[in-house]
């Protein structure tokens, strides 16, 4: 008997896009941050580490060089179509030229057939937006957007360095060259109750994106959180509050949306607390469980 779906996930969206299993490569370009360079700010959020979201990968050579391994390794086995995924940092942080230049570097294959590139509201505008248009009519592309919360008084706490009306007007550019849109929104973000969530949520449905990631906020070494916690002053969310906040989230928000992903990959190495966010499997099964013995759907309450 088939499993019943009971949010959209990405792989059987990609499966049904592309007509095979299609894979992401991650790549880390290079690229810094507003909030890091000075710019806005030099520490970054408060939960960012000095290596960004893209600490698990390992090597930093150049962009090419990080493809040709990729396919050089058991990994490129698994699938016969991949998009090359621009993770680490605010990858639209540069000259257009610079920009071309370095996402043309990532595709020298003819698997390759997609962009993924995440990046912060505040670093879109239009010619970033035509450039990557451009590529539209080979590859799907879509633009990663930090919101994390739409909580302005929490956004200023995590020091973002953005605001809501950054991620509005990202979104409209966006909107306007039909570049699909993925969200990120953080669950458990110190000071942040269930009434938070409601009102990203409810904010988030105004919009037209086409993709979610979920992540848990969680500490890792070396950041302006994990002192907080030192401290006593912030306390992660348990595995079950997670996972009931996490469901809110899927039957609110719009049945069209892809969730991307329902957890933040924290890597051992680095991780502080909670100690359950390195248990993917407990993540992904517990909330397949949670939402089945409550027979919940994705956007049933939208």
């Amino acid at each position: 008997m088939e499993e019943i779906e009971r949010y959209r996930h990405l792989n059987k969206y990609l499966k049904e896009k592309f007509g095979e299993r299609t894979l992401k490569i991650c790549i880390d370009g290079g690229f810094t941050c507003p909030n890091r360079d000075g710019t806005k700010g030099n520490n970054g959020c408060i939960f960012c580490s000095e290596r960004g979201s893209g600490e698990h990968i390992k090597n930093a050579k150049n962009i090419t060089e990080q493809v040709k391994n990729y396919f050089n390794s058991y990994k490129s086995e698994r699938a016969n179509k991949f998009i090359v995924y621009f993770q680490n940092f605010t990858n639209t942080y540069d000259t257009v030229e610079m920009l071309k230049a370095k996402y043309e570097a990532a595709l020298i294959d003819k698997r390759i057939v997609g962009i993924s590139i995440a990046t912060r509201p505040d670093c879109i505008n239009e010619d970033i937006a035509r450039l990557l248009k451009k590529y539209a009519d080979k590859y799907y592309i879509t633009v990663e957007l930090g919101l994390q919360t739409s909580n302005e008084n929490t956004g200023k706490f995590i020091n973002r360095c953005y605001t809501n009306q950054n991620f509005e007007n990202a979104v409209n550019i966006l909107n306007r060259y039909n570049i699909d849109i993925v969200t990120h929104l953080i669950v458990g973000l110190p000071n942040e109750n269930k009434e938070d969530i409601k009102n990203t949520v409810k904010f988030l449905n105004n919009y037209n994106i086409q993709g979610l990631k979920i992540h848990s906020c969680y500490v890792v070494k070396n950041t302006q959180l994990e002192v907080l916690y030192n401290q006593g002053l912030y306390k992660p969310l348990e595995l079950n509050e997670y996972l009931e906040m996490c469901a809110y989230i899927l039957t609110h928000i719009s049945p069209n949306i892809i969730i991307h992903r329902i957890s933040g990959d924290a890597p051992r190495d680095l991780l502080v607390a909670p100690s359950w966010n390195v248990h993917k499997k407990w993540i992904i099964n517990g909330l397949e469980k949670y939402m089945q013995e409550k027979d919940l759907f994705q956007g049933m309450y939208y």
